[in-house]
């Protein structure tokens, strides 16, 4: 199967892609009842994905076991109306583990995490990421940011690779990712996804836009999908308009509110599932809730966006 068949399979319409936060009880265990209800809600609301157990979801501070039973909920919300993608990561023997629980829960396909603590070579990064695409017959983007930093050489080696059908980017170098689009063009063509992958990734979703890059991952979903949803019919329409309105409205200052406190960009966002009545419980350790007036200043934000629709 070429990657251009693979990338078909995952049916990735054009629209916000989903990461929901995943839901804990009081008591701190995995609340699959509230994880069902969010991923319910962001399939009904219109995402075109899914993307369980990722950054958002704190795949970071999950078990083998809850990370399994949380994708299998995903999958069976999802119930075939969107692909599900699932988060795989740390070394390459536990990557690949991970890879084969999500097959096995039923994912359309996976987001391959960079590797956990080292800072390896770029032929190290092909290596781990080759074996990971090799465990499962499940379709991988690989998520570049961190210590997972790739050369253009290196991208298209991963582009040519069985199994690995796209990009995501969290890093933030358009000269390195129209280097990398252009090189993949000329050296592997054949369908390769691009992701923008940055934090709030509306706020830059116009520049990717103009250097290739399509699809992007909106953590905004996760609590006012109507937003996210008005911003990227803005962009498929060329509604400049719009688009400038919500982010001097709404993205900017939300993404100066995410600024204030580390980890943000996970707890934030879990705060404003909250807020708009679905409770998810805290984030697990070493992320911390945020300050009681951050979260204040939030529902303002969110109250602001919702006006200016």
């Amino acid at each position: 199967m070429t990657p251009a068949d693979l990338a078909a399979r995952l049916r990735i319409p054009s629209g916000p892609l989903f990461f929901p936060v995943t839901a804990f009880g009081p008591d701190g265990a995995v609340d699959l009842d509230a994880y069902r209800e969010h991923v319910r809600r962001g399939v009904e609301a219109g995402a075109a994905a899914v993307f369980a157990c990722c950054g958002t979801g704190e795949f970071h501070a999950l078990t083998p076991e809850e990370y399994e039973r949380c994708v299998a909920a995903a999958v069976a919300v999802g119930d075939g109306r969107v692909p599900v993608l699932a988060g795989a990561g740390y070394g390459t023997a536990l990557a690949v583990r991970y890879a084969r629980l999500a097959a096995a829960a039923g994912a359309d396909g996976l987001l391959a995490m960079p590797p956990y603590l080292v800072v390896a070579g770029q032929e190290g990064l092909l290596r781990h990421y080759r074996e990971i695409a090799a465990a499962t017959a499940l379709p991988v983007v690989v998520y570049q940011r961190d210590n997972a930093v790739f050369t253009p050489s290196t991208v298209v080696g991963l582009a040519r690779t069985d199994g690995i059908v796209g990009l995501k980017d969290g890093l933030g170098d358009l000269d390195l990712m129209q280097r990398i689009v252009s090189a993949v063009r000329t050296g592997a063509p054949g369908g390769f996804l691009y992701f923008n992958g940055l934090p709030t990734a509306e706020q830059t979703q116009l520049a990717y836009r103009a250097v290739g890059v399509p699809l992007y991952s909106s953590a905004v979903f996760c609590f006012a999908p109507e937003i996210a949803l008005a911003f990227h019919r803005a962009l498929e329409a060329d509604d400049r308009a719009t688009a400038d309105r919500l982010l001097d409205g709404f993205y900017r200052p939300f993404v100066e509110l995410r600024a204030q406190g580390r980890g943000y960009a996970v707890s934030l966002v879990k705060a404003g599932v909250r807020l708009r009545g679905l409770d998810v419980g805290e984030v697990r350790p070493p992320l911390h809730e945020p300050d009681d007036d951050h979260v204040k200043q939030l529902a303002q934000v969110i109250e602001r966006g919702y006006a200016l629709l």
